[in-house]
């Protein structure tokens, strides 16, 4: 019986994922925030939307990837100068800041894992991260609208 008991609790260990064997959590990118849909004239990308400062904090680290039409988008209770780096990112994105009224501001492509700050030229209330390129390949540049924003907590 106790050989059985030892059996069975070995097989259990090498089923369990490694951080659960080392008692730590590793960090992992986060897929449970809410989504909406934004609209830039005729294109739309469905978004997970960071409103906290963890949620903005983690933003799109760790994913190997990020399917064509996804992005996330970055909430801040004020419109403020925002600098954004790609510590632990590990897709290619493009980072559209947004004013208040929608208007994108300005576009910075960001590389993967670097700590190269990404600032806007004004302040904004909203950042929209994509894949790098989607922005560019619908010919979308600063003073474009971004459609279907939340509103932001007073």
């Amino acid at each position: 019986m106790a050989r059985l008991l030892a059996g069975m609790l070995a097989l259990a260990l090498t089923l369990l994922p490694a951080q659960a064997q080392v008692g730590a959590a590793q960090p992992g990118p986060q897929l449970t925030l809410p989504r909406i849909s934004l609209r830039v004239g005729l294109h739309q990308l469905d978004v997970q939307v960071a409103r906290r400062p963890q949620e903005r904090q983690i933003g799109l680290m760790y994913r190997r990837e990020l399917p064509e039409h996804e992005g996330m988008l970055f909430v801040f209770n004020a419109p403020a100068v925002q600098c954004f780096w790609m510590k632990n990112t590990l897709v290619p994105l493009t980072a559209a800041f947004i004013a208040d009224d929608g208007t994108i501001v300005n576009l910075a492509d960001m590389e993967p894992e670097s700590t190269d700050s990404h600032c806007s030229t004004e302040p904004v209330r909203y950042v929209l991260e994509a894949n790098q390129g989607w922005f560019a390949a619908r010919h979308i540049a600063a003073g474009r609208k971004v459609g279907g924003l939340p509103a932001s907590p007073p």
